[in-house]
């Protein structure tokens, strides 16, 4: 069983950066795929980045590539996203999600990843 907890989501202004990072717990995650979803209210959840065991490939939704970057500490059991240029598009739940399953390759498809944390909600205000 793996645990995620995402931390890091708060109330911004349209143009601010957020970090956000998720916190493994229960097994290690360094040789799973990550990812990052939202969810906005009234909408289906989204894929915002993946990104492989090793870091080496990553894979972002193209409403947020040049502005997000997704990246994992497997020391630390953690993976984190960087949001910069927010705007209130990017309000959402933002989660997090683990991939057990092979092939260990980042994917957009939420029904590829095995397990969720429970979310952190970013707002944006414009």
């Amino acid at each position: 069983q793996v645990h995620l907890i995402e931390s890091g989501g708060g109330l911004v202004q349209a143009g601010a950066s957020l970090r956000l990072s998720c916190a493994a717990s229960g097994r290690t995650i360094s040789t799973y795929v990550m990812g990052w979803f939202r969810q906005a209210p009234g909408k289906e959840r989204e894929f915002v980045a993946a990104i492989s065991w090793n870091g080496g490939r990553t894979s972002y939704a193209d409403s947020v590539k040049g502005r997000f970057t997704i990246s994992r500490d497997n020391a630390k059991n953690a993976v984190y996203l960087q949001m910069n240029s927010l705007n209130s598009e990017d309000t959402a739940v933002y989660y997090c999600a683990a991939r057990i399953r092979s092939p260990n390759t980042p994917t957009m498809n939420n029904w590829e990843y095995d397990y969720w944390g429970q979310g952190t909600q970013v707002t944006v205000s414009s």
